[in-house]
């Protein structure tokens, strides 16, 4: 079992931030220190433990640095091998993970961005039919995934679930400040049922924030950095 300090630099609203502390509350590292970081004045410990990419997560563990969400998670899995596996343990298993894991980073989500930043309603319709596209793919990976199961990863949480659970919340905050629906459940039946037993497990309960604190989140983000524009 992996020993030595474990030091999480974050912000409690971060996605990202938000997956590393599901392992690590899977993994029983409850003594880990989270500190937070302010993504528009970042701290030299930051900067100097992500020196490429310069945004967080950081995790720091016994003084070394590892970066970035997914990488971390598989480190998190490899390092401390007591509390049960986030991958899978059969490679096919675990290649599958990843495929999807990387999917929903990188093509599934940035659509979330891009509608947050579209402008009108015919620009915001274009990227809901993307998004529509998407969401079905994820629909049919889960049913052939989890093989009967309660979530991607099987009878608990995993690799595909704390990917891409983390980031409904943000999902959520469209859907409240534009009232609309992204995972329509008359569309996604399985995926709905599944988003409904993420949130309430108990590795993920009190880690990622109700979506109306991440709303009054995202107004002040939107003011600070429309002040610190400026000057």
């Amino acid at each position: 079992m992996a020993t030595g300090s474990v030091k999480l630099l974050g912000s409690w609203a971060s996605p990202f931030v938000n997956r590393v502390e599901i392992a690590l509350k899977i993994k029983s590292i409850e003594s880990h220190e989270l500190i937070q970081e302010n993504v528009l004045n970042k701290s030299e410990l930051l900067l100097k433990s992500n020196p490429v990419y310069k945004k967080i997560p950081v995790l720091i563990h016994d003084e070394q640095p590892i970066r970035e969400s997914l990488v971390i998670l598989q480190y998190i899995d490899e390092a401390w091998l007591n509390g049960p596996s986030i991958l899978p343990s059969d490679p096919y298993d675990r290649a599958i993970a990843r495929f999807w894991a990387a999917y929903i980073d990188e093509k599934w989500y940035p659509l979330v961005a891009e509608y947050r930043n579209a402008e009108g309603k015919e620009a915001k319709a274009a990227v809901v039919e993307k998004m529509s596209g998407g969401n079905l793919l994820l629909e049919e990976a889960f049913i052939k995934i989890n093989k009967g199961k309660s979530f991607f990863g099987g009878d608990r949480i995993g690799y595909v679930d704390i990917v891409l659970g983390s980031l409904l919340g943000w999902v959520k905050v469209i859907e409240i400040m534009d009232d609309m629906k992204i995972l329509d459940e008359t569309k996604l039946p399985s995926l709905a049922e599944w988003d409904e037993r993420f949130f309430s497990d108990k590795a993920v309960k009190d880690i990622i924030p109700q979506p109306e604190k991440l709303v009054e989140a995202y107004q002040k983000y939107i003011e600070m950095k429309k002040a610190t524009s400026n000057y």
